[in-house]
């Protein structure tokens, strides 16, 4: 029988667990779900026990789900993790957790950003770990629960990411990888260690951090105790993975220097693997650790992509119990010309991070008329999202659209936004680049998890074998007509949030 890799992708609303055969098909997967807890405004938490009850729920699922395919315990040649990023969990000696993890969507420690921009400098920050200074970062958090909760930090030996805890839980092994480490704001990125200066400045210790490591080391074996929970075979290699937005990476097939790919759901993104960190002047885009540690990720994320269209959806469907009109709006929408008439849309519903990292941005829509219907108002927003997409795009190969061709051969796609042949070819027409769809046996994050794993035990030679995993199931490319009326928009898009932006700031002095 094929080896098995098991790889868990602990998500924002439950952990995803999926058998992979060593060729990338899927064999079994399962979803449990957790709670996320807003206790207070910019609060958000999750409980490490619920974590727990879901991994290795899960395992036991996949586990029986195997044995009925033919398999056995045996078969599952190594466990691999993905999991959340930037959050903050605090464990004791023992592995157990102290408080609830906070998580990635945590906006509490403004004031300790603040403290970290003080006593350290923004821009020396961003030229050392490839990050911008913000309440989302660990390290933001962890100086939070330091002065607020001096006690549970005192006694923690630990603070762990979520796949570090759930690497943990079935090894005993405290660990962390390059890529997680990436997000906490403490990482010397280029340098793959903890940032000393950074560390020494905010009084953290450098004890609480654990042991580094690239994404596909082996940190140890399942114990005894997590194979009695389990049902896996007590000694089966522990790698430890990587966070999400650097499995998703490799799991979309960006594992060479200048791979670029869009992930477009309810949010979106845009990330070129890089050889070296790609530090924008302006601080509009971020880096990470890429799972290869040879190379880095280069990255620009939006706020609403394809939550944009499920707004729009939303406005327009009275009735919640009739059918979504996510295809009615797709067909009228690919009946209107490019532009829609002269109609523009900024994507800007919950504010914007890159390239605005404005969060009193807000959505427009620009010329309108009593002429437009729903499909010039549909086209609009999917070709604002797109517009938007570019101009991060350009922000990371660092020149102007002209000339991304002569950068790029093309921009893989995974997410919701490829099962529209019409978002599709608006991106490549937008992008004046080939859009690649990938065809994924599962999501890319568990599948990059899995590749991971493989490269650790041996299965995998490299990362290279993610491009045979994730191959392209269809390329759309430009119409160079289309191409050119979109570069006259695109223009005309970057001027309206300009003229715009000092209007959103008013408008939110006069919110209650």
């Amino acid at each position: 029988m094929s080896p098995l890799i098991l790889a868990h992708d602990l998500g924002t609303t439950g952990n995803k667990a999926t058998l992979f055969a060593a060729d990338g098909s899927m064999v079994a997967a399962t979803f449990a779900s957790y709670d996320t807890v807003y206790a207070q405004p910019n609060w958000a938490e999750q409980d490490a026990h619920d974590w727990r009850t879901a991994l290795f729920d899960s395992t036991r699922w996949l586990m029986q789900a195997a044995q009925e395919a033919g398999f056995d315990a045996a078969d599952v040649a190594v466990v691999s993790f993905s999991g959340h990023m930037n959050g903050a969990l605090l464990v004791d000696a023992a592995g157990a957790p102290l408080r609830p993890a906070i998580i990635w969507a945590d906006q509490r420690a403004a004031a300790q950003a603040e403290l970290i921009r003080e006593r350290c400098g923004e821009r020396e920050v961003y030229q050392l770990t490839g990050n911008r200074v913000s309440p989302a970062y660990t390290a933001a958090k962890l100086l939070w629960i330091k002065a607020h909760q001096p006690e549970l930090y005192g006694r923690a030996r630990w603070v762990l990411q979520a796949k570090d805890y759930a690497a943990f839980l079935f090894s005993g092994v405290a660990a962390t990888d390059y890529s997680d480490a990436s997000l906490t704001l403490l990482l010397d990125l280029a340098g793959r260690r903890w940032a000393e200066p950074l560390l020494e400045r905010l009084q953290i210790d450098a004890a609480l951090l654990p042991p580094l490591f690239p994404s596909a080391q082996v940190i140890g074996e399942v114990t005894a105790a997590a194979a009695a929970a389990t049902g896996l075979r007590p000694g089966t290699p522990v790698v430890i993975g990587g966070g999400d937005g650097a499995c998703a990476t490799a799991g979309a097939g960006a594992v060479r220097p200048n791979d670029v790919y869009s992930y477009i759901g309810s949010s979106a993104w845009v990330a070129l693997a890089s050889a070296q960190p790609v530090l924008d002047p302006a601080q509009r885009t971020f880096n990470l650790a890429h799972l290869d540690p040879t190379l880095n990720v280069a990255l620009g994320a939006m706020q609403t992509a394809g939550g944009a269209f499920d707004w729009f959806e939303r406005l327009l469907r009275c009735d919640r119990e009739a059918e979504p009109l996510y295809a009615e709006l797709d067909a009228e929408a690919a009946q209107v010309p490019p532009g829609g008439h002269g109609l523009l849309f900024l994507p800007y519903l919950l504010g914007e991070r890159s390239p605005h990292w404005n969060p009193l941005a807000r959505g427009a829509f620009v010329g309108l008329a009593m002429s437009n219907g729903r499909g010039e108002l549909a086209r609009a927003v999917l070709e604002g999202v797109a517009f938007n997409l570019r101009g991060i795009l350009e922000i990371l190969v660092g020149a102007g659209s002209e000339n991304l061709a002569t950068l790029l051969s093309g921009v893989r796609l995974i997410g919701g936004a490829g099962k529209s042949a019409l978002w599709r070819q608006i991106l490549a027409d937008v992008y004046g680049l080939p859009v690649e769809l990938v065809d994924l046996p599962a999501n890319a994050t568990a599948l990059g998890a899995a590749i991971a794993g493989g490269v650790g035990v041996g299965l995998y030679p490299d990362y290279g074998v993610a491009q045979q995993l994730a191959p392209i199931a269809r390329i759309d490319r430009p119409n160079p007509a289309v191409q050119a009326r979109y570069a006259a928009l695109y223009a005309l898009f970057q001027q309206s949030y300009a003229a715009l932006a000092p209007v959103f700031g008013q408008l939110a002095a006069l919110r209650d």
